[in-house]
């Protein structure tokens, strides 16, 4: 089936009922900060009850699961207030399925697009299906001892005692699931503006490649000229929009994943050799590989923008354009200069996006892991 779209179903549908999609009811804005508010207060409460050196494996346990969830509110939080530069998004995107629907490289882009949406989501959910398996207790508390819930929570009633505990497990883990979802939708948006911009790119090139004299004549057309020009503005007004639409969100993102993936190496290595070990691996393990792909995601996504800025001058100085008239030329020099300034996305203006980047988080991670491990 030839896409229509970009923006594959999954990611449509995430984005119509988190109501970030134009037109959106505003019911449901309403409906996720009444839900993921009153969510984190019962898990800030968790952590401020539970705040000891004593316990700081279960502090760091909860700190793990919070954090997405508070960087998931504020991201949608930023999306509902930057809802016009999103809509100028869609809006230009539609008008190029409209102008290029017809050309191989969009559909290889959109079909591209969907089967990354597709695998980012299933990571999420597998991860929360995992970890709610190694996470749920269905067996009868011993000693009045409390059971361990799947979201960390101090909730306002006691829930140790069937059938209360199963009923409050089996609604966290819909909810869960839910957030996990929308983290992988929200994922998948980005890979699916980078994708929808790379294959922007790549017309421009092949319309720069195409410039050639014909039938001896020289002039270059004016038609082609503005062409190529208002296509170039379009591409960086397009990337202009995705930076003030993910800037501050990728900010909060480095700091976030930072953390979590420092929460959950020292999770792992207080448990190995222990008779948690097996247990904390396999609650972990793909929710370290979610939190590592995340990261991934958003600094492959500025990785990958800078580099296929670069090419739109590389095409333009090896198309023709010796063959044409000095005035001619001289037009496409301003194309080659423009595109020395590369497109990027950044993290809250201090730093640009890179494969550089997450390294240097990863980095930073296993310090702090070895801190925490010092101060256990």
């Amino acid at each position: 089936m030839i896409p229509t779209s970009t923006v594959s179903r999954p990611v449509e549908i995430g984005l119509r009922l988190t109501g970030i999609w134009p037109n959106s009811s505003i019911f449901f804005r309403l409906l996720w900060s009444i839900v993921m508010g009153t969510g984190l207060i019962f898990q800030y409460r968790y952590l401020l009850t539970h705040f000891s050196i004593e316990e700081l494996p279960n502090l760091i346990d909860g700190l793990s699961t919070t954090l997405p969830y508070t960087l998931l509110f504020f991201k949608l939080i930023i999306l509902w207030i930057n809802n016009r530069i999103f809509n100028d998004i869609l809006r230009t995107m539609s008008n190029d399925w409209y102008e290029y629907s017809s050309i191989y490289t969009m559909i290889d882009k959109a079909n591209l697009s969907h089967r990354y949406s597709k695998l980012v989501i299933g990571v999420y959910s597998t991860a929360v299906l995992l970890y709610s398996i190694a996470t749920i207790d269905f067996r009868k508390p011993i000693n009045d001892d409390c059971r361990q819930l799947l979201i960390k929570m101090e909730l306002p009633f006691v829930f140790c005692e069937s059938p209360i505990y199963e009923f409050v497990a089996c609604v966290q883990f819909v909810h869960l699931m839910v957030v996990a979802s929308t983290i992988g939708m929200l994922d998948a948006l980005i890979v699916t503006l980078m994708m929808h911009i790379g294959g922007q790119i790549d017309i421009m090139q092949q319309q720069i490649r195409e410039i050639c004299p014909k039938d001896n004549e020289y002039d270059l057309s004016i038609t082609i000229v503005r062409s190529l020009i208002k296509k170039h503005h379009k591409i960086i007004a397009f990337s202009d929009n995705i930076e003030s639409l993910f800037s501050s969100i990728a900010l909060m993102q480095f700091v976030s994943n930072t953390m979590i993936i420092c929460c959950i190496g020292f999770l792992v290595a207080t448990s190995l050799g222990t008779n948690e070990g097996v247990r904390m691996l396999i609650k972990t393990a793909f929710f370290y590989i979610a939190i590592v792909l995340e990261a991934f995601i958003f600094c492959f996504s500025g990785e990958y923008l800078s580099n296929k800025s670069r090419t739109i001058g590389d095409a333009t100085y090896e198309s023709l354009w010796y063959a044409l008239k000095p005035r001619d030329s001289r037009i496409l020099l301003f194309v080659i200069m423009r595109s020395q300034t590369r497109l990027t996305i950044t993290a809250g203006k201090f730093m640009d996006l890179s494969l550089e980047g997450f390294t240097s988080s990863l980095k930073a991670s296993a310090s702090y892991i070895s801190v925490l491990y010092a101060m256990y």
